[in-house]
Protein backbone atom coordinates (compact mmCIF):
# COMPACT_ATOMS: atom_id res chain seq x y z
CA UNK A 1 0.00 0.00 0.00
CA UNK A 2 1.43 3.59 -0.44
CA UNK A 3 2.71 4.70 2.61
CA UNK A 4 1.41 9.01 2.05
CA UNK A 5 -0.68 10.51 -0.15
CA UNK A 6 2.32 11.38 -2.19
CA UNK A 7 2.97 8.01 -2.73
CA UNK A 8 -0.67 7.14 -4.20
CA UNK A 9 -0.01 10.33 -6.66
CA UNK A 10 3.12 8.52 -7.61
CA UNK A 11 1.37 5.58 -8.35
CA UNK A 12 -1.37 7.18 -10.30
CA UNK A 13 1.05 8.37 -12.91
CA UNK A 14 1.54 5.70 -15.24
CA UNK A 15 3.94 5.02 -17.94
CA UNK A 16 2.69 5.32 -21.60
CA UNK A 17 4.44 2.24 -23.28
CA UNK A 18 2.65 2.70 -26.37
CA UNK A 19 -0.60 4.19 -28.11
CA UNK A 20 -3.13 2.64 -25.65
CA UNK A 21 -0.48 1.10 -23.28
CA UNK A 22 0.48 1.69 -19.44
CA UNK A 23 2.57 0.60 -16.81
CA UNK A 24 2.04 1.12 -13.61
CA UNK A 25 4.35 1.01 -10.58
CA UNK A 26 4.10 -0.77 -7.23
CA UNK A 27 4.71 0.72 -3.65
CA UNK A 28 7.95 0.78 -2.66
CA UNK A 29 7.69 -0.75 0.37
CA UNK A 30 3.89 -2.37 0.91
CA UNK A 31 3.94 -5.58 2.87
CA UNK A 32 0.98 -6.81 1.35
CA UNK A 33 0.72 -10.25 0.14
CA UNK A 34 -1.65 -9.63 -3.03
CA UNK A 35 -2.08 -5.97 -4.98
CA UNK A 36 -4.72 -4.02 -3.21
CA UNK A 37 -7.41 -4.22 -5.89
CA UNK A 38 -8.49 -0.10 -4.73
CA UNK A 39 -4.77 0.49 -6.91
CA UNK A 40 -5.60 -1.85 -10.15
CA UNK A 41 -8.95 -0.18 -10.26
CA UNK A 42 -7.43 3.42 -9.65
CA UNK A 43 -4.52 3.04 -12.32
CA UNK A 44 -7.05 1.63 -15.23
CA UNK A 45 -9.35 4.10 -14.84
CA UNK A 46 -6.18 6.60 -15.03
CA UNK A 47 -4.87 4.72 -17.93
CA UNK A 48 -8.76 5.16 -19.26
CA UNK A 49 -8.68 8.45 -19.08
CA UNK A 50 -5.66 9.10 -21.24
CA UNK A 51 -7.72 7.77 -24.17
CA UNK A 52 -10.65 9.45 -24.14
CA UNK A 53 -11.14 13.47 -25.33
CA UNK A 54 -10.92 15.86 -22.48
CA UNK A 55 -14.76 17.04 -22.40
CA UNK A 56 -15.90 13.00 -21.94
CA UNK A 57 -16.25 12.53 -17.94
CA UNK A 58 -16.84 8.89 -16.28
CA UNK A 59 -19.86 8.30 -14.89
CA UNK A 60 -19.83 4.61 -14.90
CA UNK A 61 -17.23 1.26 -14.59
CA UNK A 62 -17.41 -2.15 -14.47
CA UNK A 63 -14.96 -4.59 -12.85
CA UNK A 64 -13.74 -7.91 -12.72
CA UNK A 65 -11.15 -9.17 -10.00
CA UNK A 66 -9.43 -12.30 -12.36
CA UNK A 67 -6.19 -13.13 -10.12
CA UNK A 68 -4.60 -11.31 -6.89
CA UNK A 69 -1.68 -9.29 -8.31
CA UNK A 70 1.69 -9.61 -7.54
CA UNK A 71 2.81 -6.40 -5.56
CA UNK A 72 6.81 -7.12 -6.85
CA UNK A 73 6.69 -6.30 -10.18
CA UNK A 74 4.64 -3.51 -12.34
CA UNK A 75 1.32 -3.91 -14.13
CA UNK A 76 0.53 -3.16 -17.76
CA UNK A 77 -2.78 -1.79 -18.53
CA UNK A 78 -3.91 -2.74 -22.18
CA UNK A 79 -6.67 -0.09 -23.31
CA UNK A 80 -9.11 -1.07 -26.17
CA UNK A 81 -11.20 1.25 -27.99
CA UNK A 82 -14.83 0.13 -27.84
CA UNK A 83 -16.49 3.44 -29.16
CA UNK A 84 -16.52 6.96 -29.75
CA UNK A 85 -20.08 7.93 -29.92
CA UNK A 86 -21.67 11.66 -30.42
CA UNK A 87 -22.12 11.28 -26.52
CA UNK A 88 -20.55 8.25 -24.93
CA UNK A 89 -17.66 6.78 -25.34
CA UNK A 90 -16.57 2.92 -23.76
CA UNK A 91 -13.51 2.17 -22.76
CA UNK A 92 -11.93 -1.66 -21.99
CA UNK A 93 -9.34 -2.36 -20.12
CA UNK A 94 -7.50 -5.52 -19.30
CA UNK A 95 -4.47 -5.21 -16.40
CA UNK A 96 -1.85 -8.10 -17.16
CA UNK A 97 1.05 -9.44 -15.02
CA UNK A 98 3.44 -12.56 -15.65
CA UNK A 99 1.70 -12.96 -19.25
CA UNK A 100 -1.38 -13.21 -17.58
CA UNK A 101 -4.97 -10.90 -17.49
CA UNK A 102 -5.59 -10.29 -13.37
CA UNK A 103 -8.52 -7.36 -13.87
CA UNK A 104 -10.93 -6.40 -16.76
CA UNK A 105 -12.72 -3.16 -16.51
CA UNK A 106 -15.27 -1.68 -18.73
CA UNK A 107 -15.73 2.24 -18.33
CA UNK A 108 -18.33 4.47 -19.89
CA UNK A 109 -17.55 8.31 -20.74
CA UNK A 110 -20.14 10.97 -21.62
CA UNK A 111 -20.24 14.98 -22.38
CA UNK A 112 -21.63 16.95 -19.77
CA UNK A 113 -25.68 17.12 -20.83
CA UNK A 114 -28.60 18.29 -18.40
CA UNK A 115 -31.62 16.48 -17.96
CA UNK A 116 -34.13 15.66 -15.00
CA UNK A 117 -32.24 15.38 -11.44
CA UNK A 118 -33.11 13.70 -8.01
CA UNK A 119 -31.10 12.14 -5.53
CA UNK A 120 -31.54 9.61 -1.92
CA UNK A 121 -31.61 12.30 0.82
CA UNK A 122 -28.51 11.41 3.07
CA UNK A 123 -29.29 9.71 5.97
CA UNK A 124 -28.53 11.68 9.22
CA UNK A 125 -25.22 10.28 10.81
CA UNK A 126 -22.51 11.91 13.09
CA UNK A 127 -19.83 14.37 11.10
CA UNK A 128 -16.44 13.19 10.61
CA UNK A 129 -15.24 15.47 13.42
CA UNK A 130 -17.75 13.09 15.58
CA UNK A 131 -16.74 10.12 14.48
CA UNK A 132 -13.74 7.94 15.50
CA UNK A 133 -10.65 7.80 13.71
CA UNK A 134 -10.88 3.48 12.29
CA UNK A 135 -7.12 3.36 13.58
CA UNK A 136 -8.51 3.26 16.98
CA UNK A 137 -11.24 0.76 16.26
CA UNK A 138 -8.65 -1.51 14.38
CA UNK A 139 -6.17 -0.82 17.83
CA UNK A 140 -9.09 -1.70 19.96
CA UNK A 141 -10.02 -5.28 18.32
CA UNK A 142 -6.01 -5.86 18.89
CA UNK A 143 -6.41 -7.15 15.23
CA UNK A 144 -2.47 -7.46 13.83
CA UNK A 145 -0.17 -5.06 14.17
CA UNK A 146 -1.82 -1.37 14.44
CA UNK A 147 1.11 0.59 13.22
CA UNK A 148 1.33 -2.11 9.60
CA UNK A 149 -2.30 -1.34 9.03
CA UNK A 150 -1.96 2.74 10.04
CA UNK A 151 1.00 2.77 6.91
CA UNK A 152 -0.60 1.02 4.91
CA UNK A 153 -3.56 3.41 4.98
CA UNK A 154 -1.86 6.60 5.41
CA UNK A 155 -3.40 8.14 2.62
CA UNK A 156 -6.58 8.37 3.28
CA UNK A 157 -8.56 9.61 6.80
CA UNK A 158 -10.80 7.67 7.47
CA UNK A 159 -13.26 7.97 10.12
CA UNK A 160 -15.81 5.38 11.36
CA UNK A 161 -19.32 5.99 11.90
CA UNK A 162 -20.74 2.96 13.24
CA UNK A 163 -22.75 -0.24 12.51
CA UNK A 164 -25.94 -2.20 13.28
CA UNK A 165 -23.67 -5.47 14.22
CA UNK A 166 -25.68 -6.26 17.21
CA UNK A 167 -29.16 -5.15 15.95
CA UNK A 168 -28.77 -7.51 12.54
CA UNK A 169 -26.79 -10.35 14.71
CA UNK A 170 -29.98 -11.48 17.06
CA UNK A 171 -32.72 -11.40 14.31
CA UNK A 172 -31.05 -10.90 10.53
CA UNK A 173 -34.07 -11.10 8.51
CA UNK A 174 -35.62 -8.13 10.24
CA UNK A 175 -33.03 -5.37 9.92
CA UNK A 176 -31.54 -3.54 7.35
CA UNK A 177 -27.76 -4.09 7.28
CA UNK A 178 -25.86 -0.59 7.26
CA UNK A 179 -22.06 0.38 7.69
CA UNK A 180 -21.10 3.49 7.57
CA UNK A 181 -17.71 5.55 7.51
CA UNK A 182 -16.40 9.18 6.10
CA UNK A 183 -13.47 9.41 4.50
CA UNK A 184 -10.89 11.55 2.14
CA UNK A 185 -7.56 12.01 1.05
CA UNK A 186 -4.89 12.98 3.80
CA UNK A 187 -4.05 16.19 1.97
CA UNK A 188 -5.04 18.41 -0.59
CA UNK A 189 -5.43 17.05 -4.32
CA UNK A 190 -4.65 19.18 -7.37
CA UNK A 191 -8.09 20.38 -9.06
CA UNK A 192 -8.21 17.67 -11.68
CA UNK A 193 -11.28 16.25 -11.74
CA UNK A 194 -10.09 12.95 -13.57
CA UNK A 195 -7.56 12.55 -10.95
CA UNK A 196 -10.14 13.04 -8.30
CA UNK A 197 -11.86 10.30 -10.32
CA UNK A 198 -9.24 7.63 -9.96
CA UNK A 199 -8.37 8.94 -6.02
CA UNK A 200 -12.03 8.05 -4.74
CA UNK A 201 -11.81 4.94 -6.98
CA UNK A 202 -8.89 3.62 -5.03
CA UNK A 203 -10.50 3.76 -1.71
CA UNK A 204 -14.04 2.97 -2.82
CA UNK A 205 -12.61 -0.83 -2.94
CA UNK A 206 -12.38 0.12 1.15
CA UNK A 207 -14.30 -1.63 3.69
CA UNK A 208 -17.15 -2.26 1.22
CA UNK A 209 -17.25 -5.93 1.02
CA UNK A 210 -17.00 -5.71 5.23
CA UNK A 211 -20.75 -4.60 5.09
CA UNK A 212 -21.98 -7.78 4.24
CA UNK A 213 -20.45 -9.38 7.24
CA UNK A 214 -22.15 -7.06 9.72
CA UNK A 215 -24.74 -9.99 10.62
CA UNK A 216 -22.40 -12.52 11.35
CA UNK A 217 -19.68 -11.42 14.13
CA UNK A 218 -16.76 -11.79 11.99
CA UNK A 219 -14.05 -8.93 10.57
CA UNK A 220 -12.79 -8.76 7.42
CA UNK A 221 -8.72 -9.58 8.23
CA UNK A 222 -10.07 -12.29 10.66
CA UNK A 223 -7.68 -15.66 9.74
CA UNK A 224 -11.16 -17.49 10.00
CA UNK A 225 -12.11 -16.13 6.80
CA UNK A 226 -10.94 -16.06 3.11
CA UNK A 227 -12.10 -12.48 1.68
CA UNK A 228 -11.47 -11.53 -1.89
CA UNK A 229 -13.13 -9.08 -4.07
CA UNK A 230 -14.83 -10.70 -7.01
CA UNK A 231 -16.47 -7.63 -8.90
CA UNK A 232 -17.16 -4.25 -8.38
CA UNK A 233 -19.29 -1.36 -9.98
CA UNK A 234 -19.15 2.51 -9.58
CA UNK A 235 -21.70 4.97 -11.19
CA UNK A 236 -20.48 8.61 -10.91
CA UNK A 237 -23.37 11.12 -10.60
CA UNK A 238 -21.90 14.29 -9.71
CA UNK A 239 -18.43 15.94 -9.65
CA UNK A 240 -16.38 14.19 -6.95
CA UNK A 241 -14.06 16.13 -4.76
CA UNK A 242 -12.00 13.16 -3.06
CA UNK A 243 -9.51 15.26 -0.65
CA UNK A 244 -13.67 16.66 0.87
CA UNK A 245 -15.06 14.30 3.36
CA UNK A 246 -17.65 11.68 2.21
CA UNK A 247 -20.02 9.92 3.57
CA UNK A 248 -20.04 5.91 2.64
CA UNK A 249 -23.22 4.43 3.35
CA UNK A 250 -22.63 0.80 2.98
CA UNK A 251 -25.52 -1.81 3.35
CA UNK A 252 -25.45 -5.83 2.22
CA UNK A 253 -28.68 -6.87 1.06
CA UNK A 254 -27.29 -10.39 0.75
CA UNK A 255 -25.16 -12.97 1.46
CA UNK A 256 -25.21 -16.27 0.30
CA UNK A 257 -22.62 -19.04 -1.44
CA UNK A 258 -19.67 -18.22 0.29
CA UNK A 259 -20.47 -14.63 -1.50
CA UNK A 260 -21.78 -11.61 0.08
CA UNK A 261 -23.11 -8.40 -1.85
CA UNK A 262 -22.78 -5.11 -0.61
CA UNK A 263 -24.02 -1.65 -1.53
CA UNK A 264 -23.40 2.10 -0.98
CA UNK A 265 -24.11 5.38 -1.85
CA UNK A 266 -21.67 7.97 -1.37
CA UNK A 267 -22.88 11.76 -0.28
CA UNK A 268 -20.62 14.60 0.16
CA UNK A 269 -20.70 17.17 3.51
CA UNK A 270 -23.75 19.04 1.72
CA UNK A 271 -25.91 16.05 1.37
CA UNK A 272 -25.03 15.48 -2.23
CA UNK A 273 -25.55 11.85 -3.46
CA UNK A 274 -22.47 12.07 -5.87
CA UNK A 275 -22.04 8.32 -6.23
CA UNK A 276 -22.73 5.07 -5.72
CA UNK A 277 -20.77 1.38 -5.28
CA UNK A 278 -21.77 -2.06 -5.39
CA UNK A 279 -19.38 -5.71 -4.82
CA UNK A 280 -19.45 -8.90 -4.22
CA UNK A 281 -16.98 -10.26 -3.31
CA UNK A 282 -16.19 -13.94 -1.69
CA UNK A 283 -16.49 -14.30 2.33
CA UNK A 284 -15.76 -18.32 2.75
CA UNK A 285 -15.43 -18.93 6.67
CA UNK A 286 -13.31 -21.93 7.60
CA UNK A 287 -15.98 -24.95 9.11
CA UNK A 288 -14.79 -23.48 12.72
CA UNK A 289 -17.12 -20.48 12.57
CA UNK A 290 -19.62 -22.14 10.60
CA UNK A 291 -19.67 -24.79 13.23
CA UNK A 292 -19.00 -22.98 16.30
Amino acid sequence: MPASLTELLDLLELEQLEVGLFRGRQPARSMMPRVFGGQVAAQAVVAAQQTVPDDRHIHSLHIYFILGGDPSIPIIYDVENVRDGGSFTTRRVAARQHGKIIFYMTASFQVAESGFDHQDPMPVVPGPEESIELGEIVKARGGGNFDRWRDEWSSFDLRYVGDNRSEVEKQASSHLVVQRLWFRASGALPDEARLHNAAFTYISDFSLLGASLVPHGIYIGDPRLQAASLDHVVWFHRPIKADEWLLYDQSSPSASGARGLSLARVFDVSGTLVATAAQEGLIRPTAEVLHG
